[in-house]
Order: structure tokens, then C-alpha cells, then sequence
């Protein structure tokens, strides 16, 4: 690995911000028309999808972290 753990969580904290804020742009693109629902309806399941990944990817870290 080319980071060290605690590098690593912190990606992840970061993805899961920006996964967040991926949210919120897609809302705020629906609303103002720019997107339509058949596109949402693409999208939006791999935002669902990717959201518990991270967290369970950031909970073995902090496992792993933790038996070290």
C-alpha cells in the first residue's frame, strides 16, 4: 500500500463528503430542470449503492486500525 492507513480513512471521509455533495447537486440540477427523472433514475442508484460501501470500507479501516 502506498499510504498508511490513517491516509487512507481520510480518503475515504473525503469520498463520502463528496458523495454527499453529489446529492445535493443532483437535486438542485432536478429541481432547476437541467436533469430529467429518467436520468435521476440512473444515477441516483449508484449514489445509493457506493454510500454504505464507503462506510463499510471506513468501518474495516478503522478495525484493522484498531487491532494494530
Amino acid at each position: 500500500m502506498r499510504y498508511n492507513l490513517q491516509d487512507n480513512q481520510r480518503f475515504i471521509k473525503i469520498a463520502r463528503g463528496s458523495l454527499n455533495e453529489t446529492r445535493h447537486w443532483l437535486r438542485l440540477a432536478y429541481k432547476r430542470k437541467l436533469l430529467t427523472q429518467e436520468q435521476i433514475n440512473i444515477i441516483k442508484p449508484i449514489i445509493d449503492e457506493l454510500s454504505p460501501k464507503l462506510n463499510a470500507y471506513l468501518n474495516s479501516l478503522k478495525r484493522k486500525s484498531d487491532n494494530t
